[in-house]
């Protein structure tokens, strides 16, 4: 316990140091010109191709200047879609700015409490272990109202037809502080929250020496048929934090229009994993990742003997090279051997969470920040011709909120709340709106084609148009929908 309040001191006095550094730091006037020229060139970009949200600020633009409230903006491809959330999501626009002296202004130290600062959640969770086909096991642990508590071993009722949100965490299995909240808020919302936890992650059991890869969808693709089982009659939702997005676009890529997912959103998604890997995030938070797997991993040392090299994945000193000992050395060879080789390149082959991303087949919302410290520089990070070619793609786009944070003030209190979580929840519920107009506005036209076809029609005593049920998942119905959408 003493060693992990001594490693949360030194991120905070790591944070606060780099911060001032970082605003207090007078660069050469040759880098402030050249970073400047660089910065205009991007936003000019991107004002070429986004749809502004409503207006936030009198002047402002995609990049907030210091001194005005932060904005945003929804960069996607002009479609149907994405004139009625601009129209219907009035969340997008309530962005409200910290002041400057307030510490939550900073998004290092805005991260760094939204991931690791702990928080007393009020609802509890019922875990389900399902095991996958190969005798591995997963976790899904359904989050219950605090009022529910002294029911916790209570199923759902199968016949319930409230929406569920499927949430997928970071890859590092950390249940953060915006899980927790995200999970509160979804239940206040009417949604059923459940967490999806991956091999060996927030005290699953391994079962097998075998850990889930970065980008591989197979387990997620049994616990979604586990959840269309338990709750047939509910829509299926999923939200996905930080590096957990790129197991949610995987899967949505290899199965396409047989997701049975009706719509999904990333907060602050890492898109370029393998260069992320290899370059690593700010060093404060690669550090504090390596010591957090490290630890997890310890639990497994005799186990993942047999199949990793375990002296070379303690000893490691970079997220790259802890990914490739633990799936892409055989335990036979030598990391030098095998370092200079193909295999790093061919496992991000296999997992890169954009390599199927043509093939994803419902709406997808990404809630990305510019000045996020984990992910990276937006200029590189962050690929503005996915969302202006994909009209499945949307991009809220924020001048200021972290890393997975996206505080805001709260309403007349001290108190912060969470922005991206009302945002991605109004995206849910507008998405399910078009669609169910668009669904209206489809059998009003075939009834008045029906009306027209002649006389014989008037008497019929049996409407020739099937009632649809107010939740399907029948396949071809939602591969419709995606037809509607994009026009």
């Amino acid at each position: 316990m003493l060693e992990w309040f001594g490693a949360v001191f030194i991120i905070l006095l790591v944070a606060v140091i780099w911060t001032a550094s970082k605003h207090l730091g007078l660069p050469s006037q040759s880098n402030v010109k050249g970073l400047g020229h660089l910065r205009r060139e991007w936003r000019e970009k991107v004002s070429e191709k986004c749809i502004p949200s409503r207006d936030v600020g009198a002047g402002q633009g995609v990049d907030g200047s210091p001194g005005e409230s932060p904005s945003v903006a929804l960069i996607c491809k002009p479609s149907a879609l994405a004139n009625y959330l601009l129209k219907h999501c009035v969340t997008f626009c309530k962005l409200r700015p910290w002041p400057w002296w307030n510490w939550r202004a900073s998004p290092l130290l805005q991260s760094i409490f939204a991931i690791c600062w702990t928080h007393e959640c009020s609802v509890h969770f019922v875990r389900d272990h399902l095991q996958m086909s190969d005798d591995g096991i997963v976790a899904l642990d359904w989050a219950v109202a605090a009022s529910a508590s002294m029911h916790k071993r209570r199923r759902t009722s199968s016949n319930s037809t409230s929406p569920i949100l499927l949430i997928i965490p970071n890859s590092f299995g950390k249940i953060t502080r915006n899980v927790l909240k995200l999970c509160e808020v979804a239940l206040t919302h009417g949604y059923l929250p459940v967490v999806f936890n991956r091999r060996g992650h927030n005290g699953t059991p391994l079962s097998t020496v075998k850990l889930q890869q970065f980008g591989d969808p197979a387990d997620l693709r049994e616990a979604v048929r586990y959840i269309r089982y338990r709750q047939p009659a509910g829509r299926l939702y999923a939200v996905s934090e930080s590096t957990g997005s790129g197991l949610l676009l995987s899967y949505l890529g290899e199965c396409g229009s047989s997701s049975y997912v009706t719509a999904a959103a990333c907060l602050s998604p890492i898109f370029r994993c393998q260069s992320w890997f290899e370059s690593g995030p700010a060093w404060p938070f690669h550090w504090a990742l390596l010591l957090y797997q490290k630890t997890w991993l310890s639990r497994y040392r005799t186990v993942l003997g047999d199949t990793v090299q375990t002296d070379a994945l303690f000893s490691s000193a970079s997220l790259r090279t802890m990914e490739e000992v633990l799936f892409c050395h055989h335990p036979s060879h030598s990391v030098a051997d095998t370092s200079s080789g193909g295999a790093w390149e061919a496992y991000w082959e296999r997992n890169d969470p954009l390599r199927d991303v043509d093939e994803v087949a419902i709406p997808v919302l990404c809630v990305c920040s510019q000045d996020d410290p984990v992910r990276g520089d937006p200029e590189s990070s962050l690929p503005l011709e996915l969302f202006e070619s994909n009209p499945h793609f949307f991009l809220l786009l924020t001048a200021h909120g972290g890393h997975c944070a996206f505080s805001v003030p709260g309403e007349g209190t001290t108190d912060a709340t969470v922005w991206s979580h009302e945002a991605l929840l109004d995206f849910l519920r507008a998405t399910s709106d078009f669609f169910a107009a668009e669904e209206r506005a489809k059998h009003a036209a075939r009834r008045r084609g029906l009306s027209g076809s002649g006389k014989a029609l008037r008497h019929r005593t049996v409407s020739t148009c099937r009632k649809v049920p107010a939740c399907s998942h029948n396949i071809h119905a939602i591969y419709s929908w995606q037809r509607s959408y994009t026009r």
